[in-house]
């Protein structure tokens, strides 16, 4: 015979099931990622707030499925710069402050290292942890 929690369950499970488990198709994932932006759009930072559970599950699940169908790859600081560069529209010539433009060829070819002056400059240019550049 099924527990008190069971029965609450069961009655409940139908109607909720499609937001409380780990996605297993495109669909059902953006789903849960449209609810959870709601969820943290209303949630915010409130860990008190009683949804707070919901929007910890949700992106838990959500996580699941993107560690087993999009894993993130290590990528070199070049392919890093490359990547940022290409996102917000940025010629080699627009990174004067990282050296001339050879230099910066030097960087994007892999050939030539970021210091630690240059990967302070690209972090705040880019508005992002310096780790991405180590």
């Amino acid at each position: 015979m099924a527990s008190t929690a069971l029965k609450i369950i069961n009655k409940t499970w139908s109607s909720v099931s499609e937001y409380l488990s780990v996605p297993h198709d495109e669909e059902s994932y953006k789903r849960l990622v449209a609810v959870l932006d709601e969820l943290i759009d209303e949630v915010g930072n409130d860990e008190s707030h009683p949804e707070a559970a919901l929007m910890e599950t949700i992106g838990l699940l959500i996580s699941e499925y993107e560690d087993r169908n999009h894993p993130v790859k290590e990528a070199e600081p070049f392919e890093v710069l490359q990547y940022l560069m290409e996102e917000h529209g940025i010629k080699q010539a627009d990174l004067k402050e990282i050296g001339s433009q050879g230099v910066v060829s030097e960087i994007l070819c892999g050939k030539r290292s970021l210091n630690v002056r240059q990967i302070k400059l690209l972090a705040k240019r880019f508005n992002t942890s310096p780790a991405v550049f180590i």
